[in-house]
């Protein structure tokens, strides 16, 4: 395995700005994650910082026995009882199959970062990982890609979830589960690894009871000895932790509210596109009434009300049921970031870009709370070669960082045109601008006459150059057919490095890889440091 760094090119105004400390975009945080002296900073003010370490570290304890974590995860769990230790977090939803890639290179990123603190630091540093359970939008990890045929095809399990259930209470139907898996290794081509990945999956999924034991039994299963901790945001353990914060943040609505919608409008004004919208009455906060879950907003009385009016409560209500059943509420984009920084000593925060967006929104929800927000580092962001793959770059001198950026679907034209000298679109265009001028004649002839033999005679030009162009379609369809092998290869290229037209990890699965080179390949990875400086890496494997 080698790693290369290569700049992207798609990057938003945003995170450019960001990566590059630009004041605008910086002001909009506390903290510049690319100083070394920020971590020194931050690791001194979590020590002033009031953390119920006790009751965390015995809620990640009854949550991680659930998925038989590693015994790597529980030395890191009793560490976070020093006084001294902090944490870099970062989470994601429950995806299936840990879902798209992004997933484990941002827990690769979490690790690593963690590693790197720690050495120069001095004092513990934990990894976390946040599950997102309290997410309710089942149609959002129901699914993978797998590529087929050079193309990406998704392979959806065919559970039907009709309540806005959190992904934490949705119980895994078992045999529709073994069938969708089942399904997945029926299209692998089978290698050393497949039996035995086959089974490991198979086992983390009949020893689970929903979908977010189901990703946490597979993330240890990738990642048995790096002590990452998993923590389910959506477990009814979290929610008594967070009994007070809810109270701070029902208290403090108003001015989280109004800052945040205030920020926005700033980020807007300086032309940063923020994946967020908020009203100044959002209340940012869900309440829970059986199945379903009700954002709340203020209405005009000051009351906390659902947007159709499905409940309505005081604030001394809500403020009951914070105190009394807080399982009944939950965070919104705005307060959860807020409520892991209430529930961990967080020493950086790892998101990826649409997450780096939407905190610089943020800065106010957490001052409204009494709080700073925590350093928030961009994760490592990466794309892998395999060997076939590499192979075809080099063969066509195809540029690994403009087909990751641009894919190759351009190149694979202008490739085909080359292969019949001389080029068909380049005659084709020729002949098309000599008929234009050998037939100008008969056109002024016929407009001389009468202005309908004039539009005769473009329609009749409009017909020869349409049978030009039918004949060119026809002599590079007949191109195709004869270097169907090499087009290919160029589909290869552009389904591997730019499916979808965007980055592989947003797309792919790593089940190809771990069927391929077993799970020893992401071992590799999180062993190797990466500079956070750069935007994007190859791993070539």
């Amino acid at each position: 395995m080698r790693i290369t760094p290569i700049t992207l090119q798609t990057q938003n105004a945003l995170i450019y700005d960001y990566r590059n400390s630009k004041s605008g975009i910086l002001e909009h945080f506390d903290y510049d994650p690319y100083l070394e002296s920020t971590y020194q900073s931050r690791a001194k003010a979590l020590q002033s910082k009031q953390i119920d370490r006790e009751n965390l570290t015995d809620a990640l304890v009854r949550m991680n026995r659930r998925w038989d974590a590693p015994q790597p995860t529980y030395r890191n769990i009793e560490r976070l009882k020093k006084n001294n230790s902090v944490v870099v977090i970062g989470g994601q939803q429950a995806g299936l199959m840990t879902g798209p890639m992004y997933t484990i290179n941002k827990i690769i990123s979490i690790i690593q970062f963690a590693k790197q603190q720690e050495s120069e630091l001095q004092i513990p540093v934990v990894p976390v990982f946040w599950i997102a359970g309290e997410d309710h939008d089942f149609a959002e990890i129901n699914h993978i890609y797998l590529p087929q045929h050079n193309t990406m095809k998704k392979y959806q399990l065919q559970q039907q979830i009709q309540e806005k259930r959190p992904v934490s209470d949705i119980a895994i139907d078992q045999p529709i589960a073994r069938q969708w898996l089942d399904q997945l290794f029926a299209q692998l081509n089978e290698t050393a690894y497949t039996k035995n990945l086959y089974q490991t999956i198979q086992d983390c999924l009949q020893e689970s009871d929903t979908y977010v034991d189901f990703f946490a039994r597979v993330i240890y299963q990738l990642f048995d000895d790096e002590g990452v901790v998993l923590a389910d945001s959506g477990d009814s353990v979290m929610r008594e932790m967070e009994r007070d914060h809810f109270i701070t943040l029902i208290e403090n609505q108003k001015d989280i509210s109004s800052g945040v919608h205030r920020s926005l409008q700033q980020l807007n004004q300086k032309g940063y596109a923020v994946s967020l919208e908020t009203e100044p009455d959002d209340a940012h906060l869900f309440y829970h009434e059986g199945d379903d879950r009700i954002l709340l907003t203020r209405d005009e009385e000051g009351n906390w009300a659902g947007k159709q009016e499905e409940v309505l409560l005081t604030t001394e209500e809500l403020m009951e049921t914070a105190n009394n059943n807080p399982s009944k509420l939950s965070n919104n984009v705005v307060t959860r970031p807020v409520m892991q920084e209430c529930l961990f000593p967080t020493l950086a925060f790892i998101g990826g870009p649409g997450e780096v967006g939407y905190w610089s929104a943020l800065k106010p929800a957490f001052h409204a709370a009494g709080m700073e927000m925590p350093p928030v580092l961009p994760r490592l962001s990466f794309t892998f070669i395999d060997r076939r793959v590499e192979k075809s770059l080099r063969q066509y001198a195809i540029d690994e960082e403009n087909a990751i950026n641009h894919g190759v679907d351009s190149l694979k034209i202008e490739w085909l045109a080359n292969q019949n000298g001389p080029p068909v679109q380049k005659v084709a265009s020729e002949i098309r601008q000599a008929v234009d001028t050998a037939h100008r004649p008969l056109r002024d002839i016929a407009r001389g006459i009468r202005s309908d033999l004039g539009e005769l005679a473009d329609k009749n030009l409009y017909y020869l150059n349409e049978d030009i162009k039918y004949l060119e379609e026809r002599i590079m369809k007949g191109l195709e057919e004869r270097h169907t092998k090499h087009l290919n290869e160029f589909d290869l290229i552009q389904n591997t490095l730019h499916p979808k037209n965007g980055l592989q990890e947003r797309v792919w699965n790593p089940l190809v890889w771990l069927n391929k080179y077993g799970s020893g390949f992401i071992r590799e990875l999180t062993s190797q440091p990466c500079s956070f400086l750069d935007a994007h890496h190859i791993v070539y494997l």
